[in-house]
Order: C-alpha cells, then sequence, then structure tokens
C-alpha cells in the first residue's frame, strides 16, 4: 500500500475555517481523514500540509511512526512550533484513520481497547455559538445563568464558561467583581451536582490570575483554565499551589517537551493538549504515558470541527487518565451535515458510547463542505481601555 495524494479540504464555520486532511492511499476506496484546524492560520496551515506532502508520496501509510518521525525531524525544523505541529497531527490521525479501516477495526482499538463504556461530554455556554459564549460580557451575570441553565436542559452534566474579563496587568476589584457574580449566578442556577469549568483564556497577568483563583475558588469549579500566559510556567505552578480548585492548560503546548516542564513543575492537574495541534495521536500517545506517570488527568481540548471530535473520543476510549470531551455543537446550524459519525450520543447526561465502525468512524462528506469555502475567520481582537493591545 502507498500515499498517492494528499489534499485539504477547507470549510468555513465562520470563527474558524476546519481544515479536514484527506490522505489517499493505491487500494481503491482507501483513505483516511484528518483535521488540522488552527484559527486565522488557515492558508499558514494549508501550505505547510503541501510542503509535508513531499515526504509522504509514495510510502507506505501503515509506517506512521517511521512517517512521523520523517514529518517532526526532517526538513532541519522540528515540527513543534504550532503551524507546522498543526499541520502534522491532521496527517498523522488520517493516518491512523486508514490503518484501523484497512484492519476492520476502530481506532481505540489499535491501541488495547476500550477502558471505559462512555465518555461524558461538557459544553461551552452556548453550545459553542461565538456570541454566547466569547462575546456574553461578565458583567451580564443573569445572562450566564440563563445560558447555564440551557445547557443543564439539554442534558449536560458539565459546561465551561469565558467568566473572567479581559484586564490588564494589575487592575482592582471591579473584574474580580465581575468574574464573581457570574460564577455564582452559574452555581446558583445549576445547583452542587454541575461540574463547572471557567476558562480565562490565559488573559490574566500571573497576579491577577492568582487573584482570579482565589475569587472563585468557594464555588467549586472542576477545574480553573489557564490562569495566566503559558509561558510562565512557574506561576502557574504557583496559583495551583495556593487553591483547591484544579488547574487546567495545556492547550497551547505542540509536543512532549513543552509538557515535561509542566509535569515536573507540578504545575496543573488536567493537561489540555489539543490532539490536532500537538502531533495528532503519536505524540498526544506519548504526553498521555507521561501524564499517567504524575496521575495528571487527560481533557484534550477541542472547541474545532467534526473530526478533531472523533479523534478526542477515540483517543479517549484507549486512554486510563482521559476525562471527558469538550464539545460544540451549535458553532453552525449546518455542522452535522458535513460528517457521518459512528459515534451515539445518549441526551441523558450527553454521554457517548463507543463507535464500531472502523478508524475514525467518520467520513465527510465533500459536496456539503464546497457549500462553505474558505473565507477569513471572525475577528476577534481586544484592546484595554487605554487603548494598548490584551489578550483575547
Amino acid at each position: 500500500m502507498k500515499i498517492t495524494a494528499m489534499e485539504t479540504h477547507v470549510c468555513n464555520a465562520r470563527m474558524r475555517n476546519w481544515i479536514f486532511v484527506k490522505v489517499l492511499t493505491d487500494e481503491p476506496g482507501l483513505w483516511g481523514w484528518g483535521e488540522a484546524t488552527l484559527e486565522w492560520h488557515t492558508r499558514s496551515v494549508v501550505g505547510a500540509i503541501e510542503d509535508l506532502a513531499s515526504l509522504l508520496i509514495g510510502e507506505d501509510p501503515t509506517r506512521i511512526e517511521y512517517l512521523w518521525q520523517m514529518m517532526y525531524r526532517q526538513h532541519f525544523w522540528h515540527g513543534n512550533g504550532i503551524v507546522r505541529a498543526t499541520a502534522i497531527a491532521g496527517i498523522d490521525i488520517a493516518l491512523w484513520d486508514i490503518l484501523g479501516k484497512s484492519l476492520g477495526i476502530p481506532c481505540h482499538k489499535l491501541w488495547g481497547g476500550p477502558v471505559r463504556d462512555y465518555i461524558r461530554l461538557y459544553c461551552h455556554l452556548g453550545g459553542g455559538k461565538m456570541e454566547d459564549f466569547y462575546e456574553t460580557h461578565p458583567a451580564d451575570a443573569k445572562r450566564f445563568a440563563e445560558l447555564a441553565q440551557q445547557a443543564v436542559q439539554e442534558g449536560f452534566t458539565a459546561f465551561k464558561a469565558m467568566a473572567v474579563p479581559e484586564t490588564m496587568p494589575l487592575e482592582g476589584l471591579r473584574p474580580l467583581h465581575y468574574a464573581e457574580a457570574c460564577v455564582r449566578a452559574m452555581r446558583e442556577a445549576v445547583g452542587p451536582d454541575i461540574d463547572i469549568m471557567v476558562d480565562c483564556h490565559a488573559r490574566p497577568s500571573p497576579r491577577m490570575g492568582l487573584l482570579f483563583a482565589k475569587a472563585l475558588e468557594p464555588y467549586g469549579l472542576y477545574w480553573l483554565e489557564e490562569p495566566c500566559w503559558p509561558e510562565v510556567v512557574d506561576d502557574i505552578a504557583l496559583i495551583q499551589r495556593a487553591v483547591k480548585t484544579p488547574i487546567a492548560t495545556g492547550e497551547r503546548l505542540t509536543s512532549q517537551h513543552a509538557v515535561r516542564e509542566y509535569l515536573e513543575k507540578r504545575a496543573c492537574s488536567v493537561l489540555q493538549c489539543d490532539i490536532t495541534h500537538c502531533g495528532g495521536f503519536s505524540e498526544m500517545r506519548r504526553i498521555a504515558g507521561m501524564a499517567e506517570a504524575y496521575r495528571v488527568a487527560l481533557a484534550p481540548h477541542n472547541p474545532q470541527g467534526p473530526v478533531s471530535t472523533a479523534a478526542s473520543l477515540e483517543f479517549g476510549f484507549a486512554t486510563p487518565s482521559y476525562i471527558l470531551c469538550e464539545s460544540v455543537h451549535k458553532d453552525v446550524p449546518w455542522r452535522q451535515d458535513v460528517v457521518s459519525e459512528g459515534f451515539t450520543v445518549e441526551p441523558k447526561g450527553q454521554i457517548v458510547r463507543p463507535s464500531n465502525r472502523p478508524g475514525l468512524g467518520i467520513e465527510i462528506n465533500e459536496k456539503e463542505v464546497k457549500k462553505h469555502p474558505f473565507q477569513p475567520e471572525v475577528l476577534q481582537r481586544t484592546f484595554y481601555p487605554d487603548g494598548s493591545v490584551g489578550d483575547w
């Protein structure tokens, strides 16, 4: 079996352009799907995939580790920059899809079989609709409560909110009171049995991140996400030690080498490395082994398209330390039109049973994808009151 071609199919989903990667083989009807979505870097990733294709055309697609090493180590520059790591990930996922299809088994059985009966989904407030999740103002605590109740009514037992506002390196009590009011409203709206996660989006400085963590600690968060820039590992570790709330981070880490320092410094309780950004299944499985040694949970970042979700679920069914799957279902109303999925979601509890289809268990409808061609993603920018540039 040989790789004969590599295609990218770009599908505009408003805030993101989903980049679907199709790896074709010389066996009729056998191809694999991956995803390499990277918002605001679509053309860069498509170009990186074209560059990597020259290494793989004519190679055996079942030599996945060999091909991964080629993509990561050849061309001199190692593949841990975000653009190339994402391109590698999309291709790697497609190769595993091919291997599963060629053997007639789901990907999770390639890695030892299922370790759990189901996976719990968590949603973004508003189901991933950009205006509800990213643009609900932190001063609007009532709206946060309404969206929280909506998530529970849809069957979710866990959800995530952006309840921490953009803040300058140091501010007074106002942003802290905003965040606290929002989280209090959500907790009062849904009660103690629902898991609430708050994403700081790495907006705060280390000191403001600590102040937010302290302010929100009484509300029993399932985790507090990215309380400050991922570059300041020591400060994330300090926040982790200062509060009982579990700290989650890692969505911007692209390799096992970046993860190592977080684990050695006990900087988090939850690692969120994104399968579509950190080199695909091959590198993510190495990261999972490292995390297992430190008893750190895994909850991969996954606000992208349907191939990414299928990949996260297949990985989760075979990974002991995986705890739940991020999902978006209302980012665009036609999301399900572009994909056929093998897994099933039970509305009560929003839990997923494993797929029995081979590979990732999905197929992309290329005709539907073509109805949504590339457009520049909806721009998101942040400026502080004095006009200086902030973190979105």
